[in-house]
């Protein structure tokens, strides 16, 4: 893929009115009633369902793939499907073939009737399906009706499909506060309006406070109703009552709730819970929240977008703090003569391909004296070279960047492929499409595949594909 006679050609344009998804080699059109294989050398139609009615519309989806090495008790269970969440509370299981219904569970029983959100506790295990936030109608709160009840998740395991349980996400038990919450990795994150974060073992909540399992399709009798568990009109019971409130892992303030742990040993990375430190990164120990040596990150941007920082997706303990011009990649070592204190080091550093430009205004007073004022674009000034997108690609290892520079209306990106270890450029791929930065854009490398989806305004989707083409001929050449 790396070789200079290798290219990425532009094999396959296409323009909607609806969003367009990317999963794993297929490209999704039309809420999901359209699916296009992206694998082959020129993307393909694989199924065209009719158009759903509004009341079928998908909310959100999930792709689920088939586990080595497990018995499965169905053989569709064996091929990838897709899980999606419909406006209408049904979770539904689709072939990623064919777009037939391979599983229905209805949700939304007398407890909640806005399921929107899918996500993985543990990835292809455990997902979550998530409520939106509960709002009384304007009529109920003039009334003095109190809303207790802000969340609801309906907690499952995958493949195959069986309910664990729900519970509610209560001011009683969390405080008045509470704006969102999430699950990761057996973690229950809670995020408060103040900028409080508070972590809880979600496990020990479902061991704890389960009232009674139930299967899906078993009939029960809950709270003086008797129906089927995951048919309609009942949908599920909210079988996990959290009566108190549960042990507290870990909490801590930070600016917008921006809150990770990753590393090794375990470390946690905050902003200080004040504007002014906007653009500030604290990396502390998650043992006993001790700040490391030069833990504190600053690139002192001066720019419209933010600078952002994440833990390495590669496993590796590693960080990338990524700003306008410039990507560092930091990790973890234990400070010299101090194996008990860790530190921040820089492991590899990628910089956009800028010059430095000064630019002088000259004007004149009314007296006749001539002023020269000099002063430096904007970090991510539009004319200049800008990052805006930073990925990992796990299966060959890479690191891959999308800069951007735009003259006028014409903007110009190019995808580079960066040797994962030491950050050394391999590859660069101009993108032949324009790129307009106050565009919504996504891009995804995926072994020999680019894919680029634009959000233009007024609900204008575009997707640009590009196939590796290796010219064979200049390979064997001596």
């Amino acid at each position: 893929m790396c070789q200079e006679s290798t290219k990425f050609k532009n094999v396959w344009t296409t323009h909607s009115a609806s969003p367009i998804a990317y999963e794993r080699g297929r490209i999704y059109m039309d809420n999901y009633q359209c699916c296009i294989t992206s694998i082959a050398q020129q993307p393909r139609l694989i199924y065209q369902k009719s158009k759903c009615a509004k009341s079928e519309k998908i909310e959100d989806a999930l792709l689920l793939e088939c586990p080595l090495g497990e018995m499965l008790p169905r053989p569709s269970d064996y091929k990838a499907s897709l899980i999606v969440l419909t406006v209408q509370n049904w979770l539904l299981r689709l072939s990623a073939d064919s777009g037939e219904v391979l599983e229905k569970v209805y949700l939304a029983g007398s407890c909640c009737k806005f399921f929107r959100y899918l996500s993985w506790d543990t990835p292809q295990e455990v997902m979550i399906v998530k409520s939106a936030q509960n709002k009384l109608p304007a009529a109920a709160r003039q009334a003095g009706i109190q809303q207790t009840v802000l969340f609801y998740l309906a907690v499952f395991q995958v493949l195959p499909l069986s309910f664990i349980g729900m519970l509610e996400i209560n001011k009683k038990i969390f405080g008045n506060s509470v704006t969102d919450v999430a699950v990761s990795n057996g973690i229950l994150i809670v995020m408060y309006s103040m900028g409080l974060v508070r972590l809880y073992n979600f496990k020990s909540i479902l061991e704890q406070f389960m009232e009674q399992p139930f299967d899906l399709g078993q009939e029960f009798n809950w709270n003086g109703q008797v129906g089927i568990v995951g048919k309609y009109p009942f949908g599920l019971p909210c079988n996990i009552k959290i009566t108190d409130t549960p042990p507290l892992l870990f909490e801590a303030s930070s600016l917008e709730n921006a809150f990770q742990i990753g590393g090794y040993p375990w470390h946690y990375i905050i902003t200080p819970n004040k504007k002014k430190h906007k653009g500030v990164f604290h990396i502390c120990s998650l043992k006993d929240n001790a700040l490391a040596k030069n833990g504190i990150q600053d690139m002192k941007c001066c720019s419209l977008e933010p600078d952002w920082i994440y833990f390495h997706p590669d496993m590796s303990g590693r960080i990338i703090h990524v700003g306008p011009n410039l990507i560092k990649v930091l990790k973890l070592k234990e400070v010299k003569n101090h194996a008990d204190q860790m530190e921040i080091a820089e492991d590899f550093t990628i910089v956009a391909n800028r010059e430095n430009c000064v630019n002088n205004s000259v004007t004149v007073t009314a007296s006749g004296r001539v002023v020269k004022k000099r002063f430096t674009l904007l970090d991510d000034d539009p004319e200049q070279e800008t990052f805006k997108i930073v990925d990992y690609e796990d299966e060959l290892d890479l690191l891959s960047t999308v800069a951007v520079t735009q003259i006028g209306a014409d903007g110009r990106a190019h995808l580079d492929f960066h040797c994962n270890e030491h950050g050394i450029l391999l590859k660069s791929i101009p993108l032949k499409e324009s790129w307009d930065v106050t565009y919504s854009h996504e891009v995804y490398f995926d072994k020999d595949l680019v894919l680029h989806i634009e959000q233009k305004p007024n609900r204008r989707f575009s997707c640009y594909v590009y196939q590796m083409v290796c010219d064979t001929a200049r390979d064997d050449d001596p």
